[in-house]
């Protein structure tokens, strides 16, 4: 029986990349959809994980699809995000803020 190592591999990676590699956790799924990695890491830590325009996370996957390939697998990545995290925390203030009525009152007025 083949030993897949993507769970190791995906955690040496990131711990090595991350300031808190203590914090580092990775479970492991498997469907039939392919392997579904779900990397959890500290939220301080999670800009070094994405990247700049997501960019880190996106060589990570690639990564692993080379992983998956050699062992005939599908391997996907999930970063979980806690939902408290800022990026959430973020949408919600920019959905908040499309809800706010705006006062157009001081163009009631105005003659073009």
């Amino acid at each position: 029986m083949e030993v897949f190592k993507d769970k190791e591999f995906l955690e040496t990676l990131v711990k090595a990349i991350v300031g808190n590699p203590e914090k580092v956790s990775v479970d492991r799924t498997v469907d039939e959809m392919g392997v579904l990695l779900t990397l959890k890491i500290d939220q301080a830590d999670m800009g070094y994980v994405i990247g700049r325009k997501g960019q880190t996370a996106q060589a990570i996957r690639t990564l692993l699809k080379i992983v998956g390939a050699k062992n005939n697998a599908r391997v996907n990545l999930k970063i979980y995000e806690p939902n408290g995290s800022m990026k959430g925390a973020m949408r919600r203030q920019e959905d908040n803020s499309l809800d706010q009525e705006i006062d157009t009152s001081s163009l009631d007025d105005l003659t073009i």
